[in-house]
Order: C-alpha cells, then structure tokens, then sequence
C-alpha cells in the first residue's frame, strides 16, 4: 500500500522504517532534508497515486493545524488525511470538519510506543468513519505489534475517540510512573535495602507490579545505579494535563492522575514559593526555625 508520511522525527522515521519493512511504498516528508524524501508536501502528494492517504505526525498545535489546511488544498475527494501525533481530541472536529469541505476523509490516531516502536510495534487508538478506518487497516496492521489486533489496534469510536483514548492512556501512565519513581526514592532512602537496582530489578517477573516501564527502569538503573546523572526536573506534554480537565469536566476523581501532574509541577521549582509560605507560617505560630537563603 503506498502512503505519504509528513513529519519524520523520532517517531515518524521509525514509523516510516517499519511500514517500509512490511513492504508499504511510503514518501515521507520532513523539514529536515537529510531525512525527507521530497522537497514539500506538495511534492508528496504530487507522488502520490489516487486515492492517497496521507499520515500526519508532527507536533500537536500549530504545526498540525497548518499541516491539515495545507493538505485540504492538495489533495482531491476520496483521500484520507491520519492524524497520529498528540493532538487534543476536540482540534480533531475542526481538522474533520475542514477536509470534509473538499471531499476528504479524516481518522485520528492515538499512537503509543515510543522509539521502542520501530522493533516492537506501536499499540494504536482509532477514531473516525468505520469505512475509513478499515481502508487504513493494512497500514495499522503493520505498525501494531505481532499477535491479536484486539491487543495492539482499537477502533475507539467517531472521530476524536482516537485522540481522547490516548489522552487518558498517557494520564495513566503519569501516575504508574510516579509510583515506581516514588517507590524507588523510599527504597534508596532506607537505609535498609542496599541493593536498591537489583530489588528493583527482582520485581520484573512474577510480581503483580511487573510492566514494560519497569523494565525501563531497571534498564535506566542498570546504566546510573543512583540515576546521578539527571536533574529531577520532568516536564509534561498536555495530555495528563488534559486528563485532569476531562476528569473535572465529567466529575471523575483521578486523584491518583492528579498527583502525579503536580508532582511534574513541583519538580520545574527551584525553591518553592508555597513551602516559603509553609515555612514562615510555622515560624509565625510556632517559632518554629527557618533557613535564610544565601546571599
């Protein structure tokens, strides 16, 4: 099946590798020349046989939006625009709604795994026409990982649910991952457990908390036992942050979701403006001591 692929960075060079390997004929476009290969996304399309399908993998905002008005004035009645990156699921009714003026269909698409997706496979969220989707099956099938469709590919609904499922699959992971990032900080703050990488470690298999991103850890582990090599300052890309408006919006509690966003929060600050006020509100009630900054 042959595609066109706008957007050839860490995810949509590996994309683009293994669609290749499963035979696919894809032209990929990027800004980078030394990974693209055309010069525009006119150029592209161009290359393209009718009825195109174009992928769409950049970065979620602007460059998407951008990037789907281009396309409604390139290709005809009949193609289908997939959108893949991060976008937030309610910018998918408008990106819909504009190809839908020139004939041209639109299906959104949560896609998960990561760099590790090119050897393994990328688990894939669909939204949009049931016909739609189906047409695009063999590029989906190539991109899943091996074994049951139902375990890496899911129609998740109309247009939208694509995006809307991995939005709350990436609120999920925010909070499996501050779990075993706080379980592996009150390990090595123990002073008991001395082997802290090794227990770790041990939990892979046969544990109840065994999971590929513990295998991440313990990988990370493996290559800076006391991870002394990074600054504990993590940043978020929207989708937990809009896990926990939805979560607000349909009077859900997400505590859990929550807590990890606010912990990405607390980790940007260099000294806390609210623990300053916690700190001098002690000292008012209690006398108790405080520390001065330096000059």
């Amino acid at each position: 099946m042959q595609l066109g692929l706008v957007g050839l960075g860490r995810m949509g060079f590996n994309m683009r590798e293994r669609l290749r390997a499963a035979g696919h004929d894809v032209v990929g476009y990027d800004r980078n020349p030394d990974v693209s290969d055309v010069a525009s996304i006119a150029e592209l399309v161009q290359k393209l046989a009718g009825p195109r399908i174009v992928w769409v993998m950049v970065p979620h905002g602007d460059p998407t939006r951008q990037t789907v008005e281009e396309l409604a004035g390139l290709l005809a009645a009949g193609d289908l625009v997939i959108e893949g990156g991060n976008s937030k699921y309610t910018e998918d009714q408008a990106n819909a709604a504009l190809l839908t003026e020139h004939g041209i269909s639109y299906v959104d698409v949560g896609v998960s795994g990561g760099v590790w997706g090119a050897k393994y496979g990328y688990g894939l969220m669909a939204g949009g026409d049931a016909a739609d989707v189906e047409r695009a099956m063999p590029i989906f099938d190539a991109l899943r990982p091996e074994g049951p469709r139902d375990e890496g590919f899911a129609h998740a609904g109309p247009v939208g649910a694509g995006h809307y499922a991995k939005m709350v699959h990436n609120g999920i992971e925010y909070g499996l991952m501050q779990a075993y990032a706080e379980g592996f900080e009150l390990l090595s703050a123990s002073g008991l457990v001395t082997n802290v990488p090794e227990t770790i470690k041990a939990w892979s298999r046969g544990t109840v908390v065994r999971s590929w991103l513990l295998d991440l850890l313990v990988r990370a582990l493996e290559e800076d036992p006391g991870l002394a090599e990074l600054r504990g300052y993590v940043d978020d890309s929207g989708e937990g942050r809009w896990t926990v408006e939805e979560s607000i919006n349909n009077a859900v509690p997400t505590p859990v979701i929550t807590a990890s966003l606010f912990a990405r929060f607390a980790s940007r600050q260099e000294d806390s403006p609210a623990m300053k006020a916690v700190a001098a509100l002690r000292n008012q009630f209690g006398g108790h001591a405080t520390q001065k900054t330096e000059d």
